[in-house]
């Protein structure tokens, strides 16, 4: 499934040509397009094939044109051309924060910094500072940011990467001599970022899995091919391993490649302990080396003498303590989610209407949604509601619940955190939305002190009821603002503010550490997918992945209450 790479092509095209100074509805175009592709569920390649490339909203016949162009050769003759004209590493200098296409170009045409390596030379020269419009506080960011970016971007999005892997898995399901197939890993335990994908497999006919494995279309690179096990490099740059497994140690199999280490690592001592040893074969009798255990991983806990643990809580984080106490909490479920919590349609930055989101929502079985348009007159990139607009999207969503069988539309709002806390729009306005959600946009390198109380203010408004993606981050772009988090904690507690888990793969904030401490300190969770397009409705599992690893149950998360009570829960 190539729908990444397309996306991430375009968005260098786009960064390429703001750089340029090409026209903005030009780079826009790109822009947009990106972001759909990156949000299709059809992998793009079948699309193609169809003949069906400008049926892609925001795909026109030119940008269509260059998307076969790519997917036929690899490669694309106008961006190599750009890349040319304007010889920097947007990959690179794109992953450090504040550091836009504008200022990369004033970088360029100043010190011919095309790098990070180059960039990182130049702060630390204090070069920068010397640039017209920068100074010394614009280097000091920069050099934070650069030290940021160098330890990131290693590591896929879980989104992205749990897209690949399920598509593969879907394959592998397929095949006649395949008996039982799994994701194990990293990606199993849903971790927010992804190192490679693992792949579990029972079948009496290997030599013929693995050359599956090997040829798939998708497949780059072979790195190493064996009797019971495959590792290869993908297009998409992940590395892939396959396993071939016996009935007999499957789930022992399982267990051990799922991890986390630590977690594996307890569990052998336990083992020890009982006179037994653990391995990715079984569990085994230590002195007669008899298998006890080892077809599934439950039996394999029930021998060590604890109660099945989930995959996203095996992290040595208090499970297998709690286990043994037979405390584990009833994790949330995958289906147990009721509604989608944040959403943004046409009215501001969105793909699609209103009636078009509620439609997509009602078909992943939600009961209700809340559209969370940006409101106010500071943050018009994103073409904010001003009061009157405000009025105009309450009449087309209670037309939209006349026209809806199912599901019911409720109107909320995502209004911006000034840089005094006050909020972007009256409490007038405010008090007659069914859903207030606040949050920050700027000021992100502002001092601890003020970021806390920006928010802390925020929560003592009254029509606010959750602040939206806490801590500001974007993974492997940006790192999470300082903040005082049990300052925060503790006025949403005092408050009754919920926060929110942002189901969107760059942010997935909070993440599963802040949510955990959250609900220790007895606060509602909120699960929101932050969605721009009816495509990215799907993030919710993995809203829900970060609840479950923090340890989360229903009552702990509002989606799981019916809109009577999620509603009278938030008043």
């Amino acid at each position: 499934m190539k729908n990444t790479l397309v996306a991430e092509l375009l968005r260098n095209i786009a960064q390429l040509l703001e750089i340029k100074g090409e026209l903005v509805f030009k780079i826009r175009a790109y822009e947009k397009a990106a972001l759909v592709i990156e949000n299709l569920e059809e992998d793009i390649e079948e699309i193609w094939k169809k003949g069906s490339l400008d049926d892609i909203p925001g795909v026109g016949e030119g940008l269509a044109k260059k998307i076969e162009e790519f997917l036929k050769t690899g490669k694309l003759e106008y961006y190599e051309k750009l890349k040319k004209e304007v010889p920097v590493d947007m990959e690179e200098l794109g992953r450090v924060e504040g550091l836009g296409p504008k200022t990369i170009l004033k970088l360029y045409k100043k010190y011919k910094i095309k790098n990070l390596k180059e960039l990182e030379k130049a702060a630390k020269q204090h070069k920068i500072q010397k640039i017209e419009g920068l100074g010394p506080v614009v280097e000091k960011n920069i050099l934070k940011s650069v030290a940021f970016a160098k330890t990131s971007g290693k590591r896929f999005l879980l989104g992205h990467a749990l897209d690949i892997a399920e598509e593969i898995k879907d394959k592998l399901k397929k095949l006649k001599d395949v008996n039982k197939v799994e994701i194990a890993g990293s990606l199993r335990r849903m971790k927010e970022t992804i190192g490679d994908i693992d792949f579990l497999i029972t079948s009496k006919n290997p030599a013929r899995i693995m050359d599956f494995f090997i040829s798939m279309d998708n497949v780059e690179n072979v790195m190493a091919k064996g009797p019971t096990k495959a590792s290869v490099r993908l297009k998409e740059g992940l590395d892939a391993d396959l396993r071939i497994i016996g009935e007999k140690s499957y789930g022992a199999a399982l267990l051990y490649f799922t991890g986390s280490k630590q977690h594996n690592i307890v569990l052998r001592k336990i083992a020890i302990k009982k006179g037994m040893k653990l391995s990715e074969y079984g569990v085994f009798d230590k002195k007669t080396s008899r298998l006890l255990a080892g077809k599934t991983e439950e039996e394999c806990y029930k021998k060590l003498g604890l109660r099945y643990i989930e995959p996203e809580t095996r992290e040595d984080d208090g499970e297998i303590e709690a286990a043994q106490k037979n405390s584990l909490p009833k994790l949330i479920e995958y289906n147990d989610i009721k509604c989608d919590l944040q959403m943004h349609t046409k009215w501001s930055d969105g793909s699609n209407t209103i009636l078009e989101m509620a439609q997509a929502a009602k078909k992943l079985s939600h009961e209700y949604i809340c559209i969370t348009d940006h409101v106010g007159k500071t943050f018009k990139i994103v073409n904010s509601l001003d009061e009157k607009r405000v009025k105009l999207q309450r009449k087309e969503i209670e037309n939209a619940n006349t026209k809806l069988n199912g599901i019911v539309v409720l109107q909320g709002a995502e209004v911006n955190i000034m840089d005094d806390g006050t909020l972007d729009m009256k409490d007038s306005v405010l008090k007659e939305l069914d859903i207030v959600l606040a949050s920050i946009h700027s000021g992100f390198k502002n001092p601890k002190e003020k970021i806390t109380e920006r928010i802390v203010k925020a929560m003592e408004n009254e029509h606010v009821d959750i602040i939206a993606h806490p801590t500001g981050r974007l993974i492997n772009q940006r790192p999470a603002y300082e903040l005082d988090f049990e300052k925060i904690l503790d006025k949403a507690k005092a408050t009754k503010t919920v926060l929110e888990v942002n189901a969107y793969p760059e942010r997935m904030d909070l993440n599963d550490v802040n949510a955990r401490a959250a609900i220790k300190a007895g606060i509602k969770l909120s699960i929101g997918t932050d969605s721009h397009d009816a495509d990215q409705l799907r993030n919710c599992k993995l809203g829900i992945a970060i609840a479950r690893r923090a340890w989360a149950n229903k009552k702990d998360i509002i989606n799981t209450y019916t809109v009577k009570d999620m509603l009278k829960l938030l008043k």
